[in-house]
């Protein structure tokens, strides 16, 4: 674009640049990834997820993870195994619902503010001895419905126990997985059933 007198007008500089939605999910896939890997505690998580969702520019979505590195750094004993794939479902509004034939990943990171998160495992399929659900809610809920056999326990890492109920079975059948939940509601619970219990 040329300004009136026909030259055209100077690049701004990146940082100032404006981003795209495309832009701030890319950061917070990142911050998401360096909470599975423990660099950031959950609170530290969703503070940075709040100002990438909220950032206008380049500039300002560098800032927010300008302390992480670029790429994961493994031990060079594990460089040459994959990271186990995570499975991320995140909701500010809306329902949202992981259910029908679909493959469980080892681990699962659930968030949600204010709508409805429902992870049904009844038709799915699990390759894994165990699986681990990260859980947030603030006034969200978020619900797991496990198949027969299946059995779930709640991580000596979660907090506000109190609103995470579990009616699931404590041991599996052999040969079935376990789910453990590190759950960490806020107001709103985390419930953890088999599918014919209520």
């Amino acid at each position: 674009m040329s300004d009136p007198d026909g030259q055209t007008p100077p690049a701004l500089p990146a940082d100032e640049v404006r981003a795209a939605d495309a832009d701030r999910e890319a950061t917070a896939e990142r911050l998401r990834s360096a909470a599975a890997e423990g660099r950031i505690d959950l609170a530290e998580l969703d503070e940075r997820l709040e100002q990438a969702y909220l950032a206008r520019t380049y500039g300002e979505l560098r800032v927010i993870t300008a302390d992480l590195p670029t790429a994961p750094l493994l031990p060079a004993s594990r460089s040459a195994l994959p990271e186990p794939e995570t499975l991320v479902l995140r909701t500010t509004a809306p329902n949202l619902k992981q259910a029908g034939h679909w493959t469980v990943p080892r681990k699962i990171l659930a968030e949600t503010k204010s709508g409805i998160i429902t992870i049904d495992f009844t038709q799915a399929t699990c390759a894994y001895e165990q699986i681990e659900v990260e859980a947030v809610t603030k006034t969200g809920w978020i619900r797991l419905i496990l198949p027969d056999g299946w059995a779930a326990q709640i991580s000596p890492s979660s907090t506000n126990t109190a609103r995470i109920s579990n009616k699931a079975a404590g041991t599996p059948a052999p040969g079935a997985p376990t789910v453990i939940v590190n759950g960490h509601p806020v107001f709103g619970p985390i419930k953890i059933r088999q599918r014919h219990n209520s």
